[in-house]
């Protein structure tokens, strides 16, 4: 039933095409993913926690391609050696004493400077410079610039892109990757364990385009969804106590990465398919997270849905989001500022309608807006 699926279909909504694949044969093959693509949230997790089955451990993982080994593309003993040096910051006591304050600073001195105008692009005017800063922060790199902090990230991400459409690593990726090595003093190296100066590297690079990815889109999904349905926006604004449910509500419907990557480390089946050692096998978050089984009318943007918080955006198992209490922090912050401080907030009647776009990080390419 995947055979006509195409990459178009994939990036610009594949929300009709995970229905009917989920409905008809949950783990499909897809000649253009060139693998197969798993819908449903329960066989999803299923291979999520099964890491000796579905490995994230081959040379035609994406990120691997661009930035090199790291906890991203690793299993096992060596995942663990790779994530532990940089666990316990993103734990979600450390994030709430270390980073309260500093994400709410930054969100205001961003808002600060959007707010005259009366009209932004929120998407470069807020999320990605909130997200750039904040992960610089965390990860020690404080006077690190953020125009070139998220022009690497723009040239990772990319190239992680073209990688999973099956194109080889761009030039740009790797020129990205090697201005960040050379220009990122490991701020880990003195408690990285045995990793070496490449492996930290690496890391931090995951952790940089990981953290700002998932944080900005997060941010610019959210306001997309609560502009485009002002009932919802309203409860939210009579109610902040549902901002957080708001949030992840949005994580369901539009997660900021839609789908990652695994492989069969043997022969094996799932979901009444026949996967052969070797196999790529996406998991799609996109599709999990509307899975009707679990989600009463999937497609319905509700801030009250009672089990909004089951949403997988983050994953799961081994390789669940490190940075997810981070980047829940900031999202909560950024979008009640936003609703508090610029009343009248409204999608620019002069610009497209914003739309969530990407076969693998999901999100608007620009939300123009404009407020009284």
């Amino acid at each position: 039933m995947g055979a006509a699926a195409t990459l178009e279909e994939l990036d610009r909504d594949p929300h009709p095409l995970h229905a009917r694949l989920r409905a008809a044969e949950p783990v499909s093959w897809l000649p253009a993913l060139d693998g197969w693509l798993v819908t449903s949230r329960e066989l999803a997790l299923q291979a999520m926690r099964d890491a000796e089955t579905f490995t994230v451990d081959d040379p035609r993982f994406s990120t691997g391609q661009v930035v090199g080994p790291s906890m991203l593309t690793l299993d096992g003993d060596e995942h663990a050696r790779h994530r532990g040096p940089f666990a316990r910051p993103f734990r979600l006591d450390s994030v709430r004493e270390r980073f309260t304050a500093a994400v709410l600073d930054e969100t205001e001195r961003l808002i600060d400077g959007l707010e005259p105008a009366g009209r932004a692009e929120l998407r470069r005017g807020l999320a990605g410079p909130l997200a750039a800063r904040i992960v610089t922060v965390a990860l020690g790199l404080p006077d690190e610039d953020t125009g070139a902090v998220l022009g690497w990230y723009d040239r990772i991400v990319a190239a992680v892109t073209e990688v999973t459409e099956g194109k080889p690593v761009p030039a740009s990726g790797r020129e990205a990757f090697a201005e960040l090595h050379a220009s990122v003093e490991p701020a880990f190296q003195g408690d990285a364990g045995d990793l070496t100066r490449d492996e930290v590297v690496s890391n931090l690079a995951v952790l940089m385009f990981g953290g700002i990815e998932t944080t900005e889109g997060m941010i610019a999904n959210a306001l997309m969804h609560l502009l485009a349905h002002p009932d919802e926006r309203a409860a939210v604004e009579s109610d902040p106590s549902l901002l957080p449910n708001a949030i992840e509500e949005s994580l369901r419907l539009e997660p900021a990465a839609a789908v990652i990557d695994r492989y069969a480390t043997r022969d094996t089946e799932l979901g009444g398919a026949s996967i052969t050692r070797g196999d790529l096998v996406r998991l799609s978050i996109a599709g999990a997270n509307r899975d009707p089984a679990v989600f009463p009318d999937p497609d319905r943007f509700d801030v009250r849905r009672e089990n909004a918080r089951l949403q997988i955006a983050f994953a799961h198992g081994p390789h669940v989001c490190l940075g997810m209490h981070l980047a829940r922090l900031e999202a909560h912050t950024a979008v009640g500022r936003v609703l508090e401080r610029l009343p009248g907030l409204r999608v620019d009647p002069e610009q497209p309608a914003p739309a969530a776009r990407g076969l693998v990080f999901r999100k608007p390419p620009a939300l123009h807006v404009v407020w009284s």
